[in-house]
């Protein structure tokens, strides 16, 4: 064989060799991958290799922006027929036009999103459109930072604040699901009104606090979250102080509000609204456990009430027995407290202020309004600064509060200011400490339109015995 002929077949060898060894080369998972745009180009106007800054010579699989769920390539290798480029290869790098229509996106805060994009502001929903423009839905927002500058910047007498409990709420959920309390049918506001006995030259003290009177007997709001049961938290906050004053301290049952919302379903919705009227008759004839017996589960609205866990049987004269186990597991006390009819008192300041002074807490229906939500101190009266928003800003819907207490407080100009002590049902971090007060003597939102007061029944035996 000559010389020439053994180089040849050397080279051969060498070729097949390179051959083989080409086509045995196993194929990295991008070249084996299919691509990105083969269900369409996703943020086709984004910013991705210019953002990162990054446009590679050759081949460089380290060249990446973060695309959507993936990783999008910034080096030539890019553009072959499957291609991994980000949506911004074609221009930033080689500033030649995108191979695919760019679409317009939104922009919003530095950066473009695709058409069909959604965020949120506040309660509202904003849609990216296909003319590059976010379309965002206009409901009134419960809490709105214009309307807590405006109460500050007034002089109004209160402090209004932005709750983060209620930031993403419509006005219509805060009204819908925050209060729950139906207004009292004609039928029940013509009911007898318990006078007061009173001389016409009593003098009642200028301030009063059940809690400072009856000490460990008035008990802590609680929060009724987004179950619209005010009907049912106010009964049993209420009741629960009572039935403690009037058995001095010996009993002093925190009562349970799902047991009235679950159980007294007589006409009444229970995290859709209640009347107060029902929820007093189902404790005086039924009673209910305390809330560490019967604990609350209904934070928010259903449509149908979680069913009643707790029954009762009568022993004689009026007074019943429970005849099931605490819902809560924890818990074996499942005593049941009843109360005796409720009353209406007179709508008259000083005969409330009595009631108050001698047998404690009273409940009151109060019509809350749009600016009530925001309240964080003060002494508070419905303000006008919702009017030059228009309607839909302007709302209001009946709840229901226990009256704990009065006073009253020199104004700058030298005039008083005469005022309620409430709690409310929206936890200790809404208002002062789950409390508010409210302007006194004037009716301020038919806060003393409707009050009522309540006995315990409390017999000899619950009684301390020396």
């Amino acid at each position: 064989m000559t010389e020439d002929m053994r180089a040849l077949l050397c080279l051969w060898l060498v070729a097949q060799v390179a051959q083989v060894a080409l086509s045995s080369r196993v194929r990295t998972r991008r070249e084996l991958s299919p691509g990105l745009y083969e269900h369409g180009v996703y943020d086709a106007g984004g910013s991705y290799c210019q953002r990162g800054d990054v446009c590679c010579h050759g081949r460089d699989d380290g060249c990446t922006v973060p695309y959507h769920d993936t990783l999008c390539y910034c080096d030539l290798f890019c553009n072959r027929t499957v291609s991994d480029c980000c949506p911004d290869f074609w221009e930033y790098c080689l500033g030649i036009p995108a191979p695919f229509p760019k679409a317009p996106g939104c922009a919003r805060a530095g950066r473009n999103y695709p058409t069909g994009a959604t965020y949120r502001e506040n309660c509202n929903l904003c849609t990216c459109g296909a003319g590059g423009q976010w379309q965002c839905e206009d409901h009134a927002c419960l809490m709105d930072g214009e309307l807590i500058d405006a109460v500050n910047r007034g002089n109004y007498g209160w402090r209004a604040a932005n709750y983060s409990q209620f930031w993403g709420m419509t006005l219509e959920d805060g009204i819908r699901h925050r209060l729950g309390t139906f207004r009292p049918s004609p039928t029940v506001m013509n009911m007898n009104e318990m006078h007061m006995n009173m001389d016409s030259n009593e003098v009642l003290p200028r301030h009063f606090d059940a809690a400072a009177k009856w000490p460990g007997m008035i008990h802590e709001p609680l929060d009724q979250g987004n179950c619209a049961g005010s009907w049912a938290f106010s009964t049993a906050a209420v009741a629960s102080d009572r039935i403690s004053i009037h058995s001095m301290g010996h009993m002093t049952p925190a009562l349970s509000p799902q047991n009235l919302l679950s159980c007294d379903t007589r006409n009444q919705r229970g995290c859709s609204g209640g009347r107060l009227d029902g929820a007093w008759w189902y404790l005086r004839r039924r009673g209910v456990v305390t809330d560490e017996c019967y604990p609350f589960t209904s934070q928010q609205s259903q449509p149908a009430a979680p069913p009643c866990m707790m029954h009762s049987r009568s022993t004689g004269r009026g007074k019943r027995q429970a005849t099931a186990r605490c819902p809560n597991p924890q818990t074996h006390s499942n005593e049941i407290y009843q109360s005796t009819p409720a009353y209406r008192l007179s709508s008259s300041e000083k005969e409330i202020m009595k009631e108050l002074l001698e047998n404690g807490p009273v409940q009151a229906i109060l019509e809350v309004h749009e600016d009530f939500f925001m309240y964080q101190s003060g002494i508070y009266r419905h303000t006008p600064v919702a009017e030059g928003k228009g309607p839909k800003h302007q709302r209001h819907g009946t709840h229901s509060v226990k009256i704990t207490g009065w006073g009253e407080e020199q104004l700058p100009d030298g005039q008083t200011q005469k005022y309620w002590t409430a709690a409310n049902s929206w936890g200790t971090a809404w208002g002062e400490g789950g409390h508010f007060r409210i302007a006194r003597g004037v009716n301020e939102c038919e806060v003393e339109t409707f009050v009522v007061g309540v006995w315990g029944r409390v017999s000899m035996e619950d009684m301390p015995h020396k």
